[in-house]
């Protein structure tokens, strides 16, 4: 219960409530300059996180009240310390199903050299119009397989896994994720190069900066943080999961207003 109740939580307090400046910088990007463009982009990418996984805590939630368990299909992504990383922590079901199906039978990284790199700019640009017959997903498709690529031998070296802080790691990734979310996010392909564009051209005045909804992603961030801590045994006492999710079912009960946003994924 307390997972379904974590997921309707991060759907209809969370997703929805970034969705609002969201929605309304990236319908009319052309009347935003830099600074409330490139804040749309980040809350975008709390936004899909939270709507997706969401959508899955729920679906897992239910499934366990009947005795079933499913799989974790969202670890915490935006910690992940590396591209490939990231990709064994977001949509973990979806992921699978792709390694599984196109990366393995075309030998995956069991052939050495560029077999293997061709193998994966394939399953991710495969990936990218599973999403969407649209050129701004293969793209999205297109950026991630290179940045993948580019990074893979990297993230293996000792020097990357040793000497560069956990922290830079982690904001590298996350913002190139925001990157290609612009993709994933906008209507078409012309739509993501003018984001891109005003991004890199426009001015910086009146940037409209959201201050709750950025507090509630950091919270969710510290909160995240805290479980990969030293600290995250005190998160899994009984007494503090009871607390953390009677306040979200009073937040839900209170402040909710009625109306129904999709989930993001029913496009797919």
């Amino acid at each position: 219960m307390s997972l379904f109740v974590v997921g309707l939580f991060k759907k209809v307090a969370l997703a929805d409530f970034l969705s609002r400046y969201v929605d309304n910088v990236y319908t009319d990007p052309s009347g935003f300059e830099a600074p409330a463009l490139i804040m749309a982009t980040y809350l975008f990418a709390w936004q899909i996180y939270f709507d997706f996984s969401g959508y899955t805590d729920m679906a897992c939630g239910c499934a366990r009240m009947m005795g079933i368990r499913l799989t974790v299909n969202f670890n915490r992504p935006y910690l992940a310390t590396g591209l490939g990383d990231f990709w064994r922590r977001w949509h973990i079901s979806l992921s699978r199903w792709f390694s599984d199906y196109v990366y393995v039978p075309m030998g995956g990284n069991r052939i050495n050299g560029w077999r293997t790199y061709g193998n994966m700019i394939a399953t991710m640009l495969l990936a990218g119009l599973w999403h969407g017959a649209a050129w701004n997903f293969v793209v999205w498709g297109a950026i991630n397989a290179l940045g993948r690529s580019l990074t893979r031998r990297l993230e293996m070296t000792r020097f990357y896994i040793d000497r560069v802080p956990t922290v830079i790691k982690q904001i590298c990734v996350f913002h190139f994720m925001c990157l290609t979310w612009i993709f994933f996010r906008a209507s078409s392909l012309d739509h993501a190069l003018t984001i891109l564009g005003r991004i890199f051209s426009s001015g910086l005045a009146d940037p409209q900066v959201p201050l709750l909804a950025i507090a509630a992603c950091a919270l969710v961030w510290l909160f995240q943080r805290g479980r990969e801590s030293r600290f995250h045994r005190w998160l899994e006492i009984g007494v503090v999961k009871i607390v953390v999710t009677t306040v979200m079912l009073i937040y839900l009960i209170v402040f909710t207003t009625s109306g129904y946003e999709p989930f993001i994924y029913f496009q797919f």
